[in-house]
């Protein structure tokens, strides 16, 4: 069901365009409509191959459609388009401010998809269009209310801000979720609605380039190409073109080997230029991260995993190794790179159904009949502007000083770790850090992490938490000791007992050890901070989970419910900063957080039991990640209890034994 399998169905529904080829023609100049077969004309000769600029991997004995027949169009499509247009309506509308119209348009999609019970049809793009549906109006709600909240939540958060900064160790940075960079640099480009006329002088200068500057992606000079060659000419085009070359020098050796090991064209880079201006922790609007931008099932697809810890759509290798086979997959699929181009950016059905629409297997006569969603349609124009710009900047005015490729140690650590921890031992910021391993979306790695360190401070790492015990290191941090201060001062700066520090380093508290010493301090565990959540209409025990970091099974536990149903206007005990499956009874601090409605004590939740063992059948549309999400386990305890795995993919009618809790 996923990017993969939708892939394999293109071919079938390239039937219709290709039935009536009888030779292969170039995709930057002609185009071909099939159309039926005349009675009694003699079929032409077949024209001769068409040389297109550069020299393009080609399959060498491309697949032969003949014989296919092309696939029914479902109702299930129509349906989507019709949701999705409704959930589009909304959309403009919610940023345009007309909050009481994109509600409406919002309860209108998600009422004609839950009709369709996207779970009984067993079709993945329906429960993908439901789960963003309901994330985007949980978003949207929350952002309403908490407005009226926010006088009153400043002056609380302002007090944390103050005890955060006052001690370093009461951070809670090592659970909290790190945030995104920033939004996809290609959605503010390609909705842009204001573009600049077309410049004649940049087309005769983009004419010159095309001649001069070796490339292998085909080019081609049209309106729509020279719209945006002339944005990005103007200040704010120049700003997005010079930020994304200058951090293309810290992954471009990278994706080139990665390209040419797959044997595609190497200016595909500058998809990820237009994705993400080569942010890691780029974040689209509708959930695509990574500079690759995968959404999380297509992500999944081609083995990018998500657990509590890590988000594989933002480590920079596996993605980029997870684009090349997506976009070698697409190209043998379509035999031609702006239409696997526009595949990769709208979903391979999507430019199916256009060409099935439409007769054509040609992109820009599918744009021209605007047979494409309206991203898409710009999405070609913008990769060719860019590669232009991008071959050489100095034509267009722009100057750019490339980033260096990252210099690092590797370390393989056995047990979680907090990144807190790892910067007291190697002097480097939480930031420089998080650049240099962004797949973590935490600040504390999963056990049996290869950890990425400043260069020369691997070895440092290991010696210096060599003597923290390994359940520790979520939590105690290390400091030197300096002849300006005391043993006190140290203690009262991390909020622990002089009695402590001084018994875990084996001093005499009184006698101070020598400036440079450096010192273990047993600092607490993070709060785990108890927040009461109401129930909205629009919300689900999944959506819930995900916005609080916590599992479903979390949430049933905690607040005894005996199903999966959400319990609508029902007020939820969450217990944020827990790791998956703890309890409120373990021996961390529980303060009450927002978004209380009283200042209650946090009651504990009822003990755990001992472990069972179920059976779960999967079914169309899940993933290891999502039944592991909800039963609380992990990815790693289901292929454990299931050999089988080890051999093969996941497949739906699977029965799975999963290790739970008795509650």
């Amino acid at each position: 069901m996923g990017r993969r399998k939708a892939i394999a169905l293109v071919a079938m529904g390239l039937a219709v365009c290709l039935a009536g080829f009888s030779g292969c023609q170039d995709t930057a100049k002609n185009s071909a409509k099939v159309r039926p077969p005349a009675a009694t004309p003699q079929p032409k000769a077949s024209p001769p191959l068409v040389a297109s600029v550069g020299e393009l991997p080609f399959p060498q004995n491309p697949a032969d459609f003949s014989n296919l027949t092309p696939a029914p169009r479902l109702w299930v499509d129509q349906l989507i388009d019709d949701v999705q247009a409704s959930f589009d309506a909304a959309n403009r509308a919610y940023a345009a401010g007309q909050l009481d119209v994109a509600r409406k348009d919002f309860n209108a999609a998600l009422n004609r998809l839950t009709k369709s019970n996207p779970e009984v049809t067993g079709d993945a793009r329906l429960q993908d269009l439901f789960n963003r549906i309901v994330d985007t109006m949980q978003t949207g709600e929350m952002a309403t209310e908490e407005k009226d909240e926010a006088t009153a939540e400043a002056n609380e958060d302002a007090a944390d801000a103050a005890d955060n900064a006052a001690s370093a160790d009461n951070s809670d940075d090592t659970t909290a979720q790190a945030p995104p960079e920033s939004t996809a640099p290609i959605e503010e480009i390609a909705d842009m609605e204001d573009l600049p006329a077309s410049d004649p002088r940049l087309a005769a200068t983009a004419e010159k380039e095309l001649i001069t500057v070796p490339h292998d992606l085909p080019l081609t000079l049209n309106p729509s190409v020279l719209q945006y060659l002339s944005f990005f000419a103007s200040p704010r085009g120049r700003e997005i073109v010079e930020m994304g070359l200058e951090r293309a020098g810290r992954y471009r050796a990278m994706i080139e080997s990665t390209l040419k090991k797959e044997g595609l064209p190497l200016d595909l880079i500058y998809l990820a230029q237009a994705e993400s201006a080569f942010k890691p922790r780029a974040v689209s609007s509708k959930g695509a991260r990574g500079i690759w931008q995968f959404m999380p099932y297509s992500g999944e697809e081609y083995g990018l995993h998500r657990t509590y810890y890590v988000d594989q759509r933002d480590d920079p290798v596996a993605a980029t190794e997870a684009a090349a086979e997506t976009l070698r997959d697409l190209y043998q699929s379509f035999g031609d790179w702006y239409l696997a181009m526009a595949a990769y950016n709208s979903g391979p059905m999507n430019v199916t159904r256009a060409v099935e629409r439409t007769g054509y297997a040609d992109f820009w006569q599918l744009q021209q009949r605007n047979a494409l969603p309206e991203q898409t349609k710009n999405y070609v124009p913008i990769i060719l502007a860019l590669t232009l710009v991008a071959k050489d900047p100095g034509l267009y005015g722009i100057h750019v000083d490339a980033d260096p490729g990252p210099q690092f140690d590797s370390v393989t650590l056995q047990h979680s770790i907090s990144l807190r921890l790892v910067a007291d031992a190697t002097g480097a910021g939480l930031d420089d850090l998080q650049a240099l391993n962004p797949e973590l979306v935490r600040g504390v790695t999963p056990p049996n992490f290869v950890l990425n360190v400043p260069k020369g401070t691997g070895d440092q790492l290991q010696a210096e938490i060599a003597n923290i015990p390994a359940d520790k290191l979520t939590s105690w941090r290390v400091t030197k000791f300096s002849a300006d201060e005391t043993l006190g001062e140290v203690a009262r700066r991390y909020h622990v007992t002089l009695a402590s520090l001084a018994n875990v380093n084996v001093i005499d508290p009184h006698d101070p050890p020598a400036a440079g010493t450096v010192l273990i301090v047993p600092a607490a565990a993070p709060r785990v901070r108890l927040i009461y959540y109401r129930v909205r209409r629009a919300d689900t025990l999944d959506s819930i989970a995900s916005r609080y970091d916590v599992t479903v099974s979390d949430l049933q536990r905690w607040n005894r419910l005996r199903s999966s149903r959400t319990p609508h206007g029902r007020t939820l005990r969450i217990y944020e900063n827990s790791y998956p499956g703890e309890t409120a009874t373990a021996p961390r601090t529980v303060t009450v957080a927002r978004h209380s409605t009283e200042q209650a004590p946090a009651a504990p939740a009822a003990p755990a039991g001992p472990h069972q063992t179920v059976e779960h059948k999967v079914r169309s549309g899940e993933t290891l990640w999502s039944i592991a999400k909800e039963y609380g386990t992990t990815v790693e305890a289901i292929k454990q209890q299931n050999p089988f795995l080890a051999t093969r993919e996941l497949e739906v009618g699977d029965r799975l034994s999963i290790s739970t809790r008795q509650n």
